[in-house]
């Protein structure tokens, strides 16, 4: 097979490329093989265990009938302005308490130490504690969302998505088929828009403080068509799954006055030539049935679809090529012509 043009009549036995017909033979075979997405299980098995308060978490401490304790900026005050604050070494100090370890307690905990403390200063003493202000445990994001402001771990869980949800998505630069969780010096991948139609879709991924997530911009992650099309253009992936009639589509379609509807094809390049031919996939679009085929044939990332011309586009763009040429030609001769004249006179 030559290694520099296309041809039909060519082998695909060629050591750069391989010419593979796109047939329903091949679509199922791509099925059989592709792996349905997974979830790891680091993940799925992680469950949030009662909120454990941090430092910066404020406190709001409640000692029935002794106000004193209670409100100690007085009960007009907002409820923020009677809260403890957890200091940046996990302590907290209350009135008859003194300096307790906070940190890493969770709310029931804290509330029993504090009860047993008071007992010699107030008789049963009834203590409620509710958290104010969550700002120990966070998780942030980055890339194409539409809001990148932490979110707090508080008592009831955060699911991913739940953050994802609350951040919203940048629909025209967000890749969703590649956003990475990092946890503890981890990555997990994650083809949401697959999961989503997936049995594994209806886990729920539960965030802890200290994650990270990213959501890749898809400028990056595109498939170019060109050739014989109304509109050639790179495709950006939203995500994972492009259709080749779908990238057909958004370039407008083939033209019909210059396209080869044998000469659909889809390349497919590896990233070293010498240990593998890049592949190129061919569509004869002439058959009824193809555009059916090619619906059902993905298109991935770094693809070039390119639309061949027609035999009588090829000639006139030949004519168009030459017209110049001989033009020039002429002129040339004429212009001999006339000084060969002129030298006779």
């Amino acid at each position: 097979m030559k290694t520099g043009e296309l041809n039909d009549k060519e082998s695909a036995t060629g050591s750069r490329y391989q010419l593979v017909p796109i047939t329903p033979k091949l679509i199922a075979m791509d099925r059989a093989s592709a792996s349905a997405p997974m979830i790891d299980p680091a993940l799925t098995a992680y469950k949030p265990d009662s909120y454990r308060i941090g430092p910066g978490d404020s406190l709001y401490i409640t000692v029935w009938e002794h106000p004193e304790l209670t409100s100690p900026a007085g009960s007009q005050q907002q409820t923020a302005a009677n809260g403890r604050l957890v200091r940046p070494d996990g302590t907290l100090f209350y009135p008859y308490v003194g300096l307790l370890q906070a940190s890493g307690l969770t709310v029931e905990e804290l509330r029993t130490a504090i009860t047993e403390r008071l007992t010699k200063y107030v008789e049963k003493p009834q203590v409620d504690i509710s958290v104010v202000n969550f700002a120990s445990q966070k998780v942030t994001l980055s890339g194409a969302f539409v809001k990148t402001n932490p979110q707090d771990i508080t008592i009831t869980p955060l699911t991913l998505s739940q953050a994802i949800g609350s951040a919203g998505v940048n629909a025209q630069l967000a890749d969703l088929s590649d956003v990475v969780l990092r946890r503890d010096n981890h990555e997990y991948h994650l083809d949401l828009d697959a999961l989503s139609r997936s049995r594994e879709g209806g886990q729920e991924i539960y965030l802890k403080g200290g994650d990270s997530i990213y959501l890749p911009y898809n400028d990056r992650h595109e498939a170019y068509v060109i050739g014989e099309v109304l509109r050639p253009q790179a495709i950006a992936f939203k995500t994972g799954d492009l259709t080749l009639t779908q990238a057909l589509g958004r370039a407008g379609g083939l033209n019909q006055t210059s396209a080869r509807g044998k000469s659909v094809y889809v390349i497919r390049g590896v990233e070293d030539f010498e240990k593998a031919p890049a592949t190129i996939y061919q569509l004869d679009g002439t058959s009824p049935s193809a555009f059916a085929v090619a619906g059902q044939f993905s298109v991935k990332p770094g693809d070039v679809v390119f639309v061949g011309p027609a035999g009588i586009t090829r000639w006139n763009r030949f004519i168009s090529q030459l017209l110049p040429l001989s033009g020039l030609i002429s002129n040339a001769a004429n212009a001999q012509y006339n000084l060969d004249r002129d030298s006779q006179l």
